[in-house]
């Protein structure tokens, strides 16, 4: 579970760098509408790949357990 943390920990600073960055733009696209479109899809995008690694780590350490 570890791993899971540290990935998530991670994907945390890597969002608040873009974060930091994207501020010119979220103006034009907070007033167009858009924005809510893109948080919708990155917020499902981050979701999917959390469910995603908290399934693989239950595999590999099903078959980590099988093993011994």
């Amino acid at each position: 579970m570890d791993s899971v943390k540290k990935i998530a920990a991670m994907l945390a600073m890597c969002f608040v760098t873009v974060a930091a960055s994207a501020q010119e733009n979220s103006d034009v696209m907070r007033s167009n509408g858009k924005i809510y479109v893109v948080v919708a899809v990155v917020v499902t995008i981050v979701i999917g790949l959390f469910l995603y690694l908290m399934n693989l780590d239950r595999k590999i350490s099903k078959i980590e357990r099988n093993q011994k």
